[in-house]
């Protein structure tokens, strides 16, 4: 049957399911086989022959038909899973069905009167009649979960059937062991299945269908807490016999992939990429599939041979969960699975492949477009978040070497290149709270030391130094150029940049200018007064200089001097005015100058909301997606104290300098936002509207100056001035100097043992998982998936509630 036909037939069908005004029974196989029987369509042919508005019509006027439709369409999937689609006619219905459930499925979603429909008994739902009552039934929503794992291994449809006929492989189909035909070398799995561009296309369709079944938190309002998603709950949990191989295949295709292949130029143009569109899906379905925590850590029934660690901080022996230990529904097995990953090689192929795929983008050719570039570089990063986050054996695997750094620089690009673009925000933000959890390490600031040498096209000014240069220069581009509604990430920024100063050996001379920069502007009186908490940033940058100069100053005389070219700035705060006369000045100097729109104060009237990030949906309409409220700095982070021997130790009660200061005499005042519509933020405590509701009334006052600019930490800096300046001074009159390099070549056989303040101790704050941050990563990740899946467009128009899409 040739296509044109098939789409003639289609949408004859469908034609009449929407003009029936009586329910058809669902026994009419000669009816609601015109859907999928015989049919050559594909998922663009399909979304395009079944318009929304007629979806809907169906849905309102007609429910009983749809959902008879979903229930017969189920079926057939089961059925087909069962017998393992042992001819071509079969496999052809179950693509069918799959993407018309895909089409149907947000159209069920989006209407509260239908959520409980998937996951009400619906009898024989997709099951023949000799099986018993139980099985029977069982909830459709199970049916389709159950039935569409049992077809990404299926043999001779999604995997390799190892040489077996047809017939063979469909009566062994329900128990054959699927963790032999997992589809990808790597993690826990060392053979190469050969590649089949007609198992990856199908595979891509059923992980789609899959997606689309967890989308449903897109259509559920956002609230204060994160309820537990019942389609992944099911499809994570030990009642999916496939849990492990289904793990592992999608991470060792993330894993594997690589774009360039064989390097050949513009291959990507002359050739399909079925690799590349099953990567990107098995990474949208592994990071959904991993937000949702197991509530027990039970042992799981598996016969696989993928090397995990019961216990994670015991030892690396390779141990193989027992047989007969039934693991509990509320347990996401992907989860515990990714927890307990414990081989180095492991890790390295991990690493290797996600560093492979951040730095895809930075590569440069000759030859202008040669290359294929990925585009899923947020689903990248969300999955390093997690795998960090869940399995800190990989975080310090990461950190041990200067791999960390091959992560780094992508991310330092993707924070540039994003930071004026409204719609890009939220990646702006992944990267930083990667950052910061980094940062929360030791050995991420020891790493930074290592000189940066290869170059990465990007606007920032030119350096000669290490990352740690890097790092701040870039940070320095993001506040100074970034897009307004970026500045409640000022305190993570500056939080990175505290939590790695200590080890810093040797900071360049543009990176020391950077930072001098950022404290002249923070320091001035009108951005001081403008808002209740920006005292804090000056507090962040006095506590770096402090450990620079107490814990490295024998590298860092291009810091030292900056700070004595600087001086002035210090004894301005210092003696920083606190009178009424003095701060009105100061207020209006601010109003005069009209200062840069990035440096407005925290309450600023912005845009009610955030883009997760931007792409082409049609022609050039371009949508961004809304984003939950973050959290303060305070939330993000604990402080803990370093001890002598490098180790950490939670701080119950924080004293430093820049704790001394948190709200000793001022108000509580929340944190702005990152953005966020009205909907997902009305009445939300760390809501923009809520900021600004507090921040009205609020105004400057002397008791409030003096309240924080007493606890101000320059005793170190004034005593290293008192000493050093009037040695620059006599040494620039005796010798009639003019050069700074002599001056650095002084400062940098200078000591000042023994002069300087007793060291205060290394306080690092490192990031600890709030419920703030659980919410924004929901909406974060559910917005970039949204954006991404547009061909064929799964969700677009229809009526999201979790976040607010809006045309930029």
């Amino acid at each position: 049957m040739g296509n044109s036909d098939s789409k003639l037939l289609f949408r004859k069908a469908v034609i009449q399911l929407t003009t029936k005004t009586q329910p058809v029974e669902a026994c009419d196989d000669v009816f609601w086989d015109q859907f999928w029987a015989d049919m050559d369509l594909t998922a663009q042919d399909i979304f395009a022959l079944i318009p929304a508005a007629e979806i809907r019509a169906v849905r309102e006027e007609s429910p009983s038909n749809l959902a008879t439709l979903c229930y017969k369409a189920v079926e057939r999937l089961v059925l087909n899973a069962d017998s393992g689609c042992v001819c071509e006619r079969d496999r052809r219905t179950v693509l069918s069905c799959t993407r018309l459930l895909t089409r149907i499925l947000p159209y069920i979603f989006e209407d509260p009167d239908w959520h409980g429909f998937f996951w009400s008994t619906v009898p024989k739902a997709g099951k023949s009649g000799d099986e018993s009552d139980d099985e029977s039934t069982r909830p459709l929503a199970e049916s389709l979960l159950t039935a569409t794992a049992d077809l990404l291994f299926c043999p001779d449809f999604t995997v390799e059937s190892n040489h077996r006929t047809s017939a063979d492989a469909a009566g062994d189909v329900q128990s054959m062991d699927s963790c032999e035909f997992i589809w990808e070398a790597g993690v826990g799995f060392a053979q190469a299945p050969p590649l089949n561009h007609t198992h990856d296309s199908n595979r891509t369709e059923l992980l789609k269908l899959l997606l689309t079944c967890f989308s449903e938190d897109m259509y559920q309002s956002p609230s204060d807490k994160h309820t537990i998603n019942p389609w992944v709950s099911f499809f994570c949990s030990g009642e999916n016999r496939h849990a492990l191989p289904l793990f592992t295949s999608l991470l060792n295709v993330v894993c594997a992939y690589d774009p360039i292949g064989y390097g050949l130029p513009y291959n990507h143009l002359m050739f399909s990429d079925q690799r590349g569109a099953l990567a990107e899906l098995a990474l949208q379905v592994l990071i959904v599939s991993l937000e949702q925590e197991f509530n027990d850590t039970s042992h799981t029934n598996t016969s696989s041979s993928l090397s995990i660690d019961p216990d994670p901080t015991v030892s690396d022996t390779d141990v193989k969960p027992a047989d007969g230990i039934q693991a509990t529904r509320g347990e996401n097995l992907f989860v515990n699975y990714l927890s307990r990953i414990h081989r180095e090689e492991d890790f390295h192929l991990i690493l290797r492949g996600i560093s492979r795929l951040l730095n895809n983008p930075l590569q440069q050719t000759y030859l202008p477009h040669s290359c294929k570039k990925i585009q899923f570089q947020q689903e990248l990063l969300v999955l390093f978040w997690k795998l960090c986050d869940l399995n800190k054996k990989f975080l310090f695997y990461v950190l041990k070497s200067s791999d960390v750094l091959e992560i780094l620089v992508p991310i330092l690009y993707y924070l540039n290149d994003a930071r004026a673009n409204q719609s890009r925000v939220g990646l702006v933000h992944i990267g930083v709270f990667i950052l910061l959890l980094l940062s929360g390490e030791r050995n991420f600031g020891v790493r930074l030391n290592k000189p940066y040498t290869v170059r990465v096209p990007m606007d920032i000014s030119v350096f000669a130094g290490t990352h740690a240069d890097l790092l701040i220069v870039v940070f320095h581009k993001i506040i100074t150029s970034g897009h307004q509604q970026l500045q409640p990430l000022y305190d993570c920024l500056l939080t990175v940049i505290v939590n790695v100063s200590p080890y810093l050996k040797s900071l360049s001379m543009v990176a020391a200018n950077k930072l001098l920069h950022l404290l002249e502007f923070f320091s001035s009186g009108w951005f001081l007064f403008s808002s209740p908490r920006n005292h804090h940033l000056v507090f962040f940058l006095l506590e770096v200089f402090n450990n620079i100069i107490q814990y490295q100053f024998d590298g860092n005389y291009n810091l030292v001097y900056g700070i004595i070219r600087k001086r002035s700035l210090f004894h301005q705060l210092a003696n920083l005015p606190a009178d009424v006369i003095s701060i009105q000045k100061a207020l209006q100097k601010k109003i005069r100058s009209n200062s840069n729109a990035v440096f407005m104060e925290s309450n600023n009237n912005v845009s009610p909301s955030e883009g997760a990030f931007k792409t082409t949906l049609v022609q050039t309409v371009m949508l961004n997606a809304s984003l939950k409220a973050t959290p303060g700095i305070e939330k993000l982070t604990e402080k803990s104290q370093v001890s002598e021997d490098g180790g950490t130790l939670l701080q119950q009660h924080d004293d430093s300098a820049h704790s001394q200061s948190d709200h000793s005499s001022q108000p509580e005042v929340p944190e702005s936002t990152s953005g966020g519509d009205d909907k997902s933020i009305n009445g939300d405590c760390d809501g923009k509207h809520s900021d600004v509701s507090c921040t009205a009334d609020w105004g400057p006052t002397p008791d409030w100056v003096l309240s924080w600019k007493s606890k101000l930490p320059l005793q170190t800096i004034m005593r290293l001035l008192q000493v050093l300046v009037p040695q620059v001074e006599k040494i620039c009159i005796d010798k009639g100097l003019t050069d700074e390099s002599e001056i650095l070549k002084f400062l940098q056989h200078g000591t000042l043992v023994g002069l300087l303040p007793v060291p205060h101790p290394i306080l690092i704050r490192r990031y600890q998982a709030n419920e703030g941050t659980t919410l924004w990563f929901h909406t974060y990740l559910w917005g970039v998936i949204y954006l991404r899946n547009v061909d064929p467009p799964v969700w677009y128009d229809t009526d999201v509630k979790l976040f607010e899409i809006q045309t930029v």
